[in-house]
């Protein structure tokens, strides 16, 4: 009977953006609302810095994500063009240097030089790219995908205080962002590692508590420039 595992390491890329543009848009809304309502601000003041910051963060984690993954997806072509280089002026050297790389990884020298040979004989530019330089040679890097994918999980997160912000005016707003805002984060880092397999409470801890962090600063900030007007 065959044996496989569930390896989850598959699922870090798409979750560490989904959980990072929620997570920021929960975040930076809320704190920014909690910060302006500290204030003493009207709520239309409160709402109207809300959709702002929806509308900035949303941009800010686009224009990065993108920048990002186009840095990346340049700086492998670059490298694949150079193992192109490579493979064309001198194979002999770059074989020898793939065997060496399977010996580092614990293959006698032998079967070492007959791995190298073969794989080499089968896509040359593939093994380099993967053993050596660590990339894929399929140009999975999507500048634009990544882009929107960013944008549309922090405009997600940040629907979250933001509604909260339109049910519960008045004195009980800063309340009900603050606690609506760390159970969204609690559920949403517990949710990323029960999906990565780590542990519930130990993800969820960590979000909520930095979450909690930036909502008391940003509301001390608020309340001292207040107190100032």
């Amino acid at each position: 009977m065959s044996h496989h595992e569930i390896h989850r390491v598959h699922r870090v890329g798409w979750l560490r953006a989904a959980v990072l543009g929620a997570n920021d848009g929960i975040v930076s809304t809320a704190s920014l609302m909690i910060g302006v309502a500290a204030a003493n601000t009207p709520h239309a003041g409160i709402l109207l810095a809300g959709v702002a910051g929806v509308v900035a963060g949303a941009m800010a984690m686009a224009a990065g994500e993108y920048v990002s993954v186009s840095s990346q997806a340049d700086t492998e072509k670059a490298d694949l063009n150079l193992e192109k280089e490579s493979l064309l002026h001198d194979f002999e050297c770059e074989q020898q240097e793939l065997a060496e790389i399977y010996e580092q990884r614990g293959l006698a020298p032998p079967l070492a030089r007959q791995v190298a040979e073969q794989l080499m004989a089968h896509d040359a530019l593939g093994a380099h790219a993967r053993d050596e330089i660590g990339i894929s040679t399929d140009g999975d890097a999507q500048p634009v995908m990544a882009a929107a994918s960013s944008a549309l999980s922090f405009t997600i997160g940040a629907a979250l205080p933001l509604l909260i912000a339109l049910l519960f005016p008045g004195d009980k707003l800063i309340i009900a962002i603050g606690i609506s805002s760390l159970v969204f984060l609690a559920l949403l880092g517990g949710l990323a590692a029960r999906v990565g397999g780590a542990s519930i409470m130990v993800g969820a801890f960590r979000v909520t508590f930095w979450g909690l962090l930036a909502m008391a600063l940003t509301a001390m900030v608020g309340s001292l420039f207040g107190v100032a007007a």
